[in-house]
């Protein structure tokens, strides 16, 4: 999963207002839209892990979670409280099954499996991004790259505000567990995604040039 976090102080120390949290060993949520709404569902979602150990022992299926989640959501659609402001991923690994599940609720409460999905201002242009690029025919460690690249490709420009970069991932390198990708792969993708559009640019003038001269 990755996330673009508008840094809205130059004085913020990084890593603070996280995006991505780890709900259980083996899930991860992502969150798009306001934070402090975000953070009641990371709480709702470790007590949702913590009570199924405590009744099942055994780790909750991210399917179950996600479920769980849309439906708590959907609640606060229906006249008691105001609906969440915000959008959620969900990205586990159901050691049952040995497969890896990446879901999205929206803020209504639906819910729907995914290969690759987006939320946010930037939606359109990163699905399109992701299918594209077929995301989910990756390595983790080749994906982070283009999440980097379409990121940076969908920061609203307009703005100008600089963002910090939030990956994570599950995967044979994290031990099949919820992980905070390492400071130096995720510097590595941002610096390689500026390089890539810095060389697309150039293609592109190279190209008007050409047509311009016929």
């Amino acid at each position: 999963m990755g996330v673009e976090k508008i840094l809205i102080s130059k004085m913020l120390v990084e890593g603070t207002n996280k995006r991505l949290h780890a709900c259980d060993e083996h899930i991860g949520i992502g969150i798009a839209g306001i934070g402090a709404d975000g953070r009641q569902l990371v709480s709702r979602a470790r007590a949702e892990c913590r009570s199924y150990r405590q009744n099942y022992g055994m780790p909750i299926p991210p399917e179950v979670l996600a479920n769980r989640l849309a439906q708590f959501m959907h609640m606060y659609t229906r006249g008691y409280y105001r609906p969440f402001g915000c959008g959620i991923f969900i990205s586990g690994y159901d050691l049952d099954l040995k497969d890896h599940q990446l879901y999205m609720v929206e803020p209504d409460g639906q819910m729907f499996r995914y290969y690759g999905c987006a939320l946010g201002k930037g939606r359109q242009a990163a699905i399109t991004e992701i299918e594209k690029h077929k995301f989910f025919d990756m390595t983790c460690v080749e994906a982070i790259k283009w999440i980097a690249k379409t990121m940076k490709i969908t920061v609203d420009e307009v703005k100008d505000k600089p963002f910090e970069l939030e990956v994570s991932w599950i995967c044979e390198a994290s031990g099949w567990k919820h992980a905070m990708v390492s400071k130096e792969i995720r510097d590595e993708a941002s610096a390689w995604a500026k390089a890539k559009i810095e060389e697309e640019e150039m293609d592109d003038d190279d190209d008007d040039d050409d047509d311009d001269e016929d």
